[in-house]
């Protein structure tokens, strides 16, 4: 079996041959472990072993990571669904919330930064696929919702996020692609920088990468199955 040292050795190979292929340096990609059910002893083998960036889903898994793990520095996102009357805990929590699914969560989260002088990250989750079953913003309101969040104080977008639907690998590229042109169509109409592109899971970060992804959230491909 491998160690979680050799996995992110292993993840980290297959992002630069990626980004390669798409003309990228791998230094553009950020890999950002996901720890859903991790034990804090593990997620410090991780940190030891080069990880920068850690990605939780809920507020109070977090909360008691995140003190275990106190001695060791690292960015910490939120990439699971967050009520918005958990926006304040989040601030305080967390360096970016990439989840922001409407603008009344942008403004919650705007006020929350204002109140206490910090500037938080976001990106605007998109539901690429149109699924009932999931979280995030249609294209179509992506687009129109983007500058009014934008303006909002305290905190700062700097692009979109998907999970696209279960498919084949065409299905899934064909998804990723999307998501970029989006990106690109909304940053050329509104003049706005936009420059992460949050897709790719374990199953799928090279394909996400080869489509143009700037950060990937891999959990099971580092730590192995959840326990």
């Amino acid at each position: 079996m491998l160690s979680i040292s050799d996995n992110i050795a292993r993840i980290r190979a297959d992002i630069a041959t990626a980004a390669s292929a798409s003309g990228r340096s791998a230094d553009a990609v950020r890999l950002i472990a996901v720890t859903k059910t991790v034990a804090p002893e593990r997620i410090a083998e991780a940190l030891e072993a080069g990880i920068t960036d850690i990605g939780e889903n809920y507020v109070q898994e977090a909360t008691a990571k995140f003190e275990a793990l106190k001695d060791y520095s690292y960015t910490r996102h939120m990439i699971g669904s967050l009520q918005s009357n958990k926006a304040g805990r989040a601030v305080a929590l967390f360096d970016w919330v990439q989840t922001v699914d409407s603008v009344k969560l942008a403004g919650r989260l705007s006020e929350a930064a204002l109140a206490t002088g910090r500037k938080i990250s976001v990106l605007i989750e998109v539901n690429i696929g149109g699924e009932y079953s999931k979280a995030g913003m249609s294209p179509e309101k992506a687009g129109s919702n983007l500058e009014v969040i934008a303006a909002a104080g305290g905190i700062m977008v700097c692009g979109l996020m998907a999970i696209p639907p279960v498919g084949d690998e065409l299905s899934t590229r064909r998804h990723f692609a999307e998501l970029r042109h989006i990106r690109d169509r909304l940053s050329s109409r509104t003049g706005l920088d936009l420059p992460e592109l949050s897709m790719g899971m374990s199953n799928d970060y090279a394909l996400a990468v080869e489509e143009g992804a700037t950060m990937v959230r891999v959990g099971r491909a580092i730590f192995g199955d959840r326990r």
